[in-house]
C-alpha cells in the first residue's frame, strides 16, 4: 500500500547528508553496495537538477525522489528506484546514456531511454486532434505499454502521475484540470490494468478532486468518518469472519477494502441512485477452496447479519457472459453499517483477475484484443513474481519475454496514435493514416529525421509522411524482398491500385518490368512466355505479363523460372545411367558420381542461373553459366566434356561471387551510402574498382560481392538503383 506520509528531507534540507538518511529509511534491507549506487543517484541528480523548479513549486530533485519514495512502498528493486532518481538527467549535456549505463547498469540506461521517449508524448496527448477522444485514450495507454519493454518503466510513470497529482493544489486551474482529465482518463485505468489498486483509488480520487470538486466535498460529508475509520471497521468485520470460518473448519483468506471517494461517486451516477442506496461503502472479499465452502460461507454471512433484499447475486449458479462467477451479497453489518461481501474460489479470483474476464476489461467495456491483454496478464504476473525471492534469473527473463508487444504505437504529427504491426514500416504507415496518402507518399521524416520508406516503425515514434500533389504506387513495393510493406491492408491498397490502371498499361508495365529485371541480373535466355502462362494458369502471354504489372507476379520470379528451362546445348550421352546423384553441396551433377565441383570464376553463376557443367582434367567438374562464352567454344570443339548439372540444396553459410556494374553521377560521400547499403544487408565486398569521368561529371562502378541466390542479387540491385545519383546498376556477365 502507497502512504502518502514520508520521511523525505523538505526544500531547504535537500543536501546529500538528509537525502542519504532518507535512502536508509527506504532501503534497510540493501546491501551496502546498493545502497552506495543509489546515493550516487542522489547526488547525480542533485548536482544536474539544482535548483530547477517544477510549475508546482517543487524542485525537480524533489520530485524525483518523491517518485522513488512511492516505488519504495512498492517494494520495488534497486534499478526502478535509480530510474525513478535519475529520470530527466539525460536532458543534461553533460550526462549521456553511455555513462549511466557504465556507472548504474544497463538496464537503467535502458529504462531511463524509454523514459525520455514517453516523456515527449506530453505535448501530444494535450494537442492531440481526434473525434474519438476514449479511443485516442485507449491507444495513448497502449503507446506507453508499447515504448516500455519493462514493465517497471510504467509504474515510473504511473507513480510519477500521482505524485504530481498530489501536489495539483498548487497549480493553476487551466493547468490542473486538463491534467487532472488526463490522470482520470490514461493513467487511473493504466494502474488498474497492473494491479496497482491502491494507486489507482488515490489517481481516481485526486482527478475528481479537481474536475468536480462540489461532487467530491459532497460525498466526503456523506461519508460516516474518515477513511481510517472505515479500513479499521472492515479489520474488525474480517476478524470476526476468521473466528467464525475456524469454528466450521473453513480455511479462507479474506481481505477488505472501504470504497474510494471516485468509486462511489461514479456508482451513483452509472445507477442514477443516491448515496444511501450505495450498500458498498466498505466491501470484504472471502476466497475459499471449493465452491461448497462457498455456499457454507454465504450462510455463515447471512446467518451473522441481515441482507439487504434486492441486493445478492450468484454468479457461480449463473455465470456473466465473460465466464466471471462470484458470489455478491450487502448485509447490515455491525453497528448497523452496510457492506458488501463477495465470495469465490481461488480459481474463480484468478480468472477474473488475470483471465477473459480481468476486472479493468469488465470495468471499461473494451474491445478484446488477446495480444495486447496477454501483455497485460504477464506484466500482472511479473509484479507478483518480484515478491519471490527464490525466482532464479532464467525465470524472470522468461516472464519479460512475454513482454515483448506484437504491435507497435506510433503518432502523427497532430498526436494521433496509429497501431501497427510490429515490423511495420513507414510506408505502412502512410497507408494506414490514409489510402490516398499512401499511394502519394514520397517521403517520411521520423522524429524529425528523413528515413526511407522500408524503415521500421518503433513504438512512441512520430511519423511525419511527405506526399506529391499526383502520385502513384511503385511496384517494388509488392515486392516482399525489398520489405516496403508488412500490413495486408497497405499491400491490398497497392494491389487494388493497380487492378484499376488499364490492361494496356499493366501490359506494357509488366513488359518493362520483366526485361528491366533480365537485364539487370544478366539473363541471357529469354523466358518462354507462352509455356509460362500455362504453368501459372494465365490464358495467354499478355495475360501473364499484365499480372506482372498489377504486381500480382514478381518478374524477378518469372525471370528465374523462365531461366531455368532445359539447355538447348547439345553434348554427348554419358555411357553411365543418367539421374541426379545425391550431393552433399549446392551442385547436383547427372550421370556422373562423386565428382568435385566448383563455380566457374568467369561467369560466376549464382542459384538459380540456368549452369552447365564442365568436366575438367583433374579439377573436377566447374560449373559456368549456359551463356558463358568459354561453354560456347566447347560446344564444338570438346561437347563429350559437357554435363547436366542443377541446383541443389544449398549448403549452410553457402556464398558465390558476382559483379554488379554502377553508373552515377559523381558526388561525394557515393561509394560510402552504396557501401553502407552492403553492410546494411550484410553483403560481404570482395573488390571495389571506380572509374571517374569528370568531362561528363560520372562515376563507373564494379563491385564483386558475395550473395546466396538470385533473390538477394535482385534485392540489392534495386535497393542500390534507389539511391539518389544512380542513374543505371546491373549484374555483369
Amino acid at each position: 500500500m502507497v502512504s502518502t506520509t514520508t520521511n523525505l528531507p523538505t526544500e531547504s534540507e535537500l543536501d546529500e547528508r538528509n537525502v542519504a538518511a532518507w535512502l536508509d529509511s527506504i532501503t534497510p534491507d540493501q546491501d551496502q553496495q546498493v545502497l552506495w549506487q543509489l546515493k550516487q543517484a542522489c547526488e547525480l541528480a542533485l548536482r544536474t537538477e539544482g535548483g530547477q523548479l517544477l510549475a508546482s513549486g517543487e524542485t525537480r530533485v524533489r520530485h524525483a525522489l518523491s517518485v522513488a519514495d512511492i516505488l519504495a512502498g512498492l517494494k520495488l528493486d534497486y534499478e526502478t528506484l535509480a530510474t525513478a532518481i535519475l529520470n530527466g538527467v539525460l536532458e543534461h549535456d553533460e550526462v549521456s546514456l553511455e555513462e549511466i549505463s557504465s556507472s548504474f547498469g544497463k538496464t537503467t540506461a535502458r529504462m531511463l531511454d524509454d523514459l525520455q521517449r514517453i516523456s515527449l508524448l506530453g505535448g501530444f496527448r494535450q494537442n492531440a486532434e481526434t473525434h474519438d477522444e476514449a479511443k485516442q485514450a485507449e491507444n495513448l495507454r497502449r503507446l506507453m505499454l508499447g515504448i516500455a519493454e519493462d514493465v517497471r518503466v510504467v509504474l515510473i510513470v504511473v507513480a510519477e502521475r500521482l505524485h504530481v497529482m498530489r501536489n495539483a493544489r498548487a497549480l493553476p486551474d487551466k493547468i490542473r484540470r486538463p491534467l487532472a482529465k488526463e490522470t482520470q482518463e490514461i493513467f487511473a485505468p493504466l494502474a488498474n490494468r497492473l494491479g496497482i489498486w491502491q494507486i489507482k483509488w488515490e489517481l481516481e480520487d485526486l482527478s475528481l478532486r479537481f474536475l468536480d470538486p462540489d461532487a467530491y466535498k459532497k460525498i466526503v460529508s456523506l461519508l460516516d468518518g474518515r477513511r481510517s475509520e472505515r479500513e479499521a471497521y472492515i479489520k474488525s468485520v474480517i476478524s470476526l469472519l476468521n473466528e467464525q470460518f475456524e469454528a466450521v473448519g473453513i480455511v479462507a483468506e479474506i481481505t477488505g477494502r472501504p470504497k474510494h471517494i471516485y468509486s462511489i461517486w461514479g456508482k451513483m451516477h452509472r445507477k442514477g441512485v443516491g448515496f444511501d442506496e450505495i450498500f458498498d461503502l466498505r466491501a470484504v472479499r472471502v476466497l475459499v477452496e471449493n465452491i461448497t465452502d462457498c455456499y457454507t460461507v454465504l450462510g455463515i454471512v447471512h446467518g451473522l447479519w441481515r441482507h439487504i433484499p434486492g441486493e445478492f447475486d450468484d454468479y457461480i449458479a449463473t455465470p456473466k457472459n465473460n465466464m466471471y462467477q462470484s458470489i455478491h451479497t450487502a448485509v447490515i453489518g455491525p453497528n448497523e453499517k452496510t457492506f458488501e461481501v463477495q465470495i469465490r474460489t481461488h480459481d474463480m479470483h484468478n480468472h477474473a483477475e488475470l483471465g477473459v474476464a480481468a476486472h479493468w476489461r469488465y470495468k471499461e467495456n473494451k474491445h478484446h484484443d488477446a495480444d495486447f491483454e496477454r501483455r497485460v496478464v504477464w506484466m500482472r504476473h511479473w509484479l507478483e513474481f518480484k515478491e519471490d525471492e527464490g525466482a532464479s534469473s532464467d525465470s524472470v527473463d522468461e516472464l519479460k519475454s512475454e513482454l515483448e508487444s506484437s504491435q507497435v504505437y506510433v503518432l502523427t504529427p497532430k498526436g494521433k496514435v496509429i497501431e501497427l504491426p510490429k515490423g511495420a514500416t513507414t510506408l505502412d504507415f502512410a497507408y494506414a493514416v490514409h489510402t490516398e496518402v499512401g499511394h502519394r507518399c514520397r517521403g517520411v521524416r521520423v522524429d524529425g529525421k528523413m528515413v526511407q520508406l522500408t524503415h521500421p516503425l518503433r513504438s512512441g515514434e512520430t511519423v511525419e509522411v511527405l506526399t506529391s500533389k499526383v502520385g502513384k504506387p511503385s511496384r517494388d513495393w509488392l515486392s516482399s524482398h525489398l520489405n516496403y510493406l508488412k500490413t495486408r491492408r497497405a499491400r491490398n491498397s497497392v494491389r487494388q491500385w493497380f487492378k484499376q490502371q488499364d490492361y494496356e498499361e499493366h501490359l506494357e508495365s509488366g513488359r518493362k518490368s520483366l526485361e528491366r529485371e533480365i537485364v539487370r541480373l544478366g539473363i541471357s535466355d529469354r523466358p518462354d512466355l507462352a509455356a509460362l502462362a500455362e504453368r501459372f494458369n494465365f490464358k495467354s502471354a499478355d495475360d501473364l505479363l499484365a499480372a506482372v504489372g498489377r504486381g500480382e507476379l514478381s518478374s524477378l520470379k518469372i525471370a528465374a523460372t523462365g531461366a531455368a528451362k532445359p539447355s538447348s546445348i547439345k553434348r554427348r550421352e554419358s555411357p553411365l545411367e543418367v539421374r541426379p546423384i545425391s550431393s552433399k553441396g549446392e551442385v547436383v551433377v547427372q550421370g556422373v558420381s562423386n565428382l568435385m565441383t566448383h563455380v566457374a570464376g568467369c561467369c560466376k553463376p549464382v542459384p538459380y542461373d540456368p549452369i552447365i557443367g564442365f568436366i575438367t582434367r583433374g579439377r573436377g567438374v566447374t560449373v559456368h553459366r549456359r551463356d558463358c562464352s568459354n561453354v560456347s567454344g566447347s560446344v564444338l570443339s570438346e561437347p563429350e566434356r559437357l554435363v547436366e548439372v542443377a541446383w541443389g540444396e544449398q549448403a549452410a553459410g553457402a556464398n558465390y561471387a558476382v559483379d554488379i556494374w554502377v553508373l552515377a553521377n559523381d558526388r561525394q560521400g557515393l561509394l560510402s551510402e552504396i557501401s553502407a547499403l552492403f553492410t546494411g544487408e550484410k553483403i560481404d565486398v570482395v573488390a571495389v574498382n571506380t572509374v571517374s569521368n569528370p568531362l561528363k561529371d560520372t562515376a563507373s562502378m564494379m563491385f564483386t560481392i558475395q550473395v546466396l541466390d538470385i533473390t538477394q542479387l535482385s534485392r540489392i540491385l534495386n535497393r542500390i538503383s534507389h539511391i539518389p545519383d544512380v542513374t543505371e546498376v546491373k549484374r555483369q556477365i
